[in-house]
């Protein structure tokens, strides 16, 4: 029978929440004949004390977990002793009772059959306790609906990680890792994450990982938003060896989606927007934009343009955009736009070290690389007169630099007469300042400010600079 609930938003009291007798006391039995392995069972599957709706097996349970913890032996004689030490036998329903679960109890082999109608019954009850704490909320009208909203959805998918909070077996997560290692080896290409379309970049940080958060950062008009949706482009086409598209999401709090999508047609097709906007194109121009379109429509990539999202907006949308539509690559431009009204009132340094958090913790959680665009600080052009950026010029909060697992400071020489290399319009340097699980040093690109389009360097164009696609260290 459906939950009903007052007018009064509290659930009726004469409602029974869903539980089953029958299997909570096969679990019991069978971590008496069994304990070792079964309690295993119980924590590998989110199954607690808290899982049994039953009082007295609520503490039987809790003293088989105790009495484990303590290295004690477990039997009918030393639960019911330990029961008693604790006050509790006669809670527990007495030594009568213990035996009456073991002899309902002929083996252990069901263990995991009965573990999993507890889980789905507890899961069940903690559904209904989010569903009134939400109900009790939306009456007490203390907050807006926006607020309720995201802390009743954070709810419910903290409910879905119940099962996902135990330590994953040591044997697993070695045979997983090998696993890999294989894919590695047959594949022989070195990368082992989303290819980013750009050879040097992927050579250096060997793909985008999961779980991974990239920092794009640069002052303005350097082209971070241009790379970062180039980037995206490459991963939504398949550019890397293997050709598979993979989906995307962009959450664009700068640029409209018009704007952004023009944009990146007319970057794909090599036409300048400018020359577009002002009807100056030709026939050939065109034809170029709708090939471009072309295939650009048949990209998964998924734009929000919403204005004003939270960090907690983000991380909500994601969400559903990873389980609906598999995304394998998120990418927010840019990070500065991103607000955590929670945390505003205690400065801005303290909401950017909030959001960063908030985009790692994403990551993790949806384990897909995420692409977070960065200001940087005015400290470049203040300090000298090529404005080469440094670590702690990412601006607002020191926590960017800590949360991210790589940092890349974009910058392009021909702005700054200075330069020695001021005079080549088309070179940009990406400079990769932290690297977590690699190399850092430059990667130097090819930008074509009329299509706002990066590409690769021609081989031989920088003498000084000479790199062969391979990432450091592999050997052929």
């Amino acid at each position: 029978m459906p939950a009903q609930v007052t007018s009064t938003g509290t659930a009726r009291s004469d409602l029974i929440p869903p539980y089953s007798e029958e299997a909570e006391r096969g679990v019991l039995g069978s971590a008496l004949l069994d304990s070792a392995r079964v309690v295993d069972l119980c924590i590998q599957h989110g199954v607690r004390r808290d899982a049994f709706y039953v009082e007295s097996h609520r503490l039987v349970f809790n003293a088989l977990e105790n009495m484990i913890n303590e290295g004690k032996p477990i039997d009918l004689l030393t639960v019911g002793q330990y029961l008693q030490g604790q006050n509790l036998l006669d809670r527990a329903g007495g030594e009568t009772y213990l035996e009456e679960l073991v002899d309902s109890t002929p083996t252990s082999a069901h263990a995991d059959y009965y573990i999993q109608i507890v889980r789905d019954k507890y899961l069940l009850r903690r559904i209904i306790d989010r569903s009134r704490e939400a109900i009790e909320k939306c009456y007490r009208d203390e907050q807006d609906a926006k607020g309720i909203l995201h802390e009743t959805e954070e709810s419910f998918f903290d409910i879905g990680d119940v099962s996902n909070q135990a330590v994953a077996p040591w044997a697993d997560l070695i045979k997983n890792s090998m696993e890999e290692i294989e894919n590695i080896y047959q594949n022989r290409t070195g990368i082992t994450g989303l290819y980013t379309g750009y050879k040097d970049l992927d050579g250096k940080l060997l793909g985008l990982h999961k779980s991974d958060m990239i920092i794009l950062a640069a002052r303005p008009s350097m082209g971070k938003t241009s790379l970062g949706m180039n980037i995206a482009e490459n991963v939504a086409l398949g550019k890397g060896p293997d050709h598979t598209p993979r989906a995307v999401a962009i959450f664009s709090l700068e640029m409209s989606r018009e704007q952004l999508v023009r944009r990146m047609i007319c970057s794909h097709a090599h036409v300048s927007s400018h020359k577009l906007n002002g009807g100056f194109i030709s026939q050939v121009n065109h034809g170029q934009l709708m090939q471009a379109a072309d295939a650009l429509m048949k990209a998964p990539i998924y734009l929000d343009d919403s204005a004003g999202l939270t960090a907690l907006d983000i991380r909500a949308r994601a969400r559903r955009l990873k389980r609906m539509c598999d995304v394998e690559l998120i990418v927010v431009d840019y990070l500065q736009m991103v607000h955590f009204p929670q945390y505003a009132k205690e400065g801005r340094q303290r909401e950017v070290a909030a959001i960063s958090g908030a985009m790692k913790a994403m990551a993790k959680e949806l384990r897909v690389p995420v692409l977070v665009l960065s200001q940087l600080s005015r400290a470049p052009e203040t300090r000298d007169r090529l404005a080469i950026p440094k670590l702690s010029d990412l601006r607002d909060s020191g926590s960017i630099e800590q949360d991210a697992d790589v940092v890349a400071l974009l910058r392009r020489p021909c702005k700054y007469p200075d330069d020695t290399e001021s005079d080549d319009i088309s070179l940009a340097v990406l400079d990769i300042a932290k690297h977590r699980n690699g190399p850092t040093g430059e990667v130097r690109l090819h930008f074509e400010e009329d299509f706002t389009r990066f590409e690769d360097r021609a081989h031989g164009v920088d003498a000084e600079y000479s790199y062969d696609g391979a990432p450091e260290g592999l050997e052929a």
